[in-house]
């Protein structure tokens, strides 16, 4: 039975309502302006809102809200949508605004209808400006750039920043707040709740940040990765993600993973967790970095993995603050250089994290005030730079701030904040 037209209009006047009487956290974006876009990222990122910052930049530039046409496929009232009631949509909007005027289109969770990607295409062939978000339990970026092609232009959507989470707390940095002992405590008092309890948009308004954060990973952790992909051991796939958060520092191999679960009295196959730890790539719950100095099958099979967010990292851990430091370190690189740009290095020495556009070798420590730290971060960054001349030397730290100098090498230790604010 097709869907009630009826319904469909209700849905549509109810969305632009909501959208005219939004007040949203913008975030810093550039949108292109005849580009169809497709927003992937973590559950709950903030995907949605991005179509909502659309809109309302568009409203503001004149476009009429009747030349919108905005679907949330996960209104209850559509349940029962599928691929032959998509074009109704459409059909739905031109007789409500008596026009043929093509409108500018956002589709919210269009992957809840099968064949979505078949209506989609043909939308953006036709000329249609398109805006898309899916979950990630059925639309993934290598999905999307399969099934798309060059048509869309695919966007990551990582958590808030720590200046958007500012902005999102309403915090201004005045100038020379660094100064100014008040200023500064708003600020630290602002990085410590987003260190450990990360930069999801929601956990900005909760108080019991700790739960809604279980809450959350329970959903990406159940639909994302078990449900999408059949696994019927989903006990297994905990322990497994577990496991990744408790070595999240160190380089780890599926050999490791596999013989770690055996000891809990689980049989599994190093196939099996390769596949496990793909899934959780996928559903954008880890980030996996590779040993730039490792031959190509071992940068395959032995890998280090940072989770998206240090708030579900924090879930797994009890003594968290060292991970969480190099895991919140690793997520700001990413972001800000791309994974293509970033790798550890491991040989007979290792740093942590080397940007080779940036001529930049860094190693994370939460303190170097005990001497054997101080010596085993200093020796790695001292013997690959009589290597590598010229390469940048950073230490960076929670608090801790000064310059070492060490044959004829500068090596910066600079606190986490600092380090932030600099970039």
């Amino acid at each position: 039975m097709s869907i009630n037209k009826d319904v469909v209009k209700q849905c549509i006047m109810d969305k632009r309502e909501e959208i005219l009487s939004l007040e949203i956290v913008h975030r810093p974006f550039v949108f292109e302006e005849n580009a169809n876009y497709v927003f992937v990222g973590l559950r709950r990122v903030g995907k949605t809102y991005m179509l909502y910052q659309r809109v309302l930049q568009l409203l503001a530039a004149g476009i009429s809200i009747k030349d919108i046409l905005f679907v949330n496929f996960e209104d209850e009232r559509l349940s029962e949508i599928n691929s032959d009631d998509l074009n109704t949509i459409l059909e739905v909007h031109y007789e409500m605004n008596g026009t043929d005027t093509k409108p500018i289109l956002f589709f919210d969770e269009i992957q809840i209808v099968d064949h979505w990607d078949k209506f989609v295409r043909r939308l953006a062939d036709a000329k249609y400006t398109v805006y898309v978000t899916g979950s990630n339990a059925k639309m993934l970026s290598s999905d999307v750039a399969t099934t798309l092609g060059g048509r869309f232009l695919i966007c990551d959507i990582f958590p808030y920043t720590f200046f958007e989470y500012l902005n999102a707390k309403s915090l201004e940095l005045p100038d020379n707040w660094q100064h100014s002992t008040i200023e500064k405590a708003k600020v630290s008092a602002a990085f410590n709740d987003y260190f450990h309890f990360g930069g999801l948009p929601e956990t900005i308004y909760f108080k019991d940040k700790r739960s809604l954060l279980q809450s959350l990973y329970q959903k990406i952790y159940l639909g994302d990765i078990c449900a999408r992909n059949n696994i019927r051991n989903s006990r297994v796939m905990g322990l497994t993600i577990k496991k990744l958060a408790e070595s999240v520092k160190q380089p780890t191999s599926y050999n490791r993973i596999q013989n770690i679960i055996k000891s809990t009295g689980n049989n599994i196959t190093v196939g099996t967790v390769a596949e496990y730890i793909d899934y959780a790539v996928n559903a954008w719950l880890i980030m996996p970095l590779e040993n730039g100095l490792a031959k190509i099958s071992d940068r395959e099979t032995v890998k280090k993995y940072y989770f998206i967010d240090n708030g579900i990292l924090n879930l797994f851990l009890t003594d968290a603050e060292t991970s969480l430091l190099e895991n919140f370190v690793a997520v700001t690189l990413f972001r800000k250089y791309g994974h293509d740009n970033l790798c550890y290095l491991k040989s007979n020495y290792e740093i942590d994290f080397y940007l080779e556009q940036k001529n930049t070798a860094i190693q994370v420590s939460y303190s170097i005030a005990d001497i054997d730290t101080r010596e085993r971060e200093t020796a790695s960054l001292i013997q690959f730079a009589k290597k590598h001349p010229d390469t940048r030397l950073l230490i960076i730290t929670m608090s801790e701030a000064e310059n070492i100098s060490l044959e004829n090498q500068t090596i910066e230790v600079i606190p986490v904040l600092d380090w932030l604010m600099s970039l």
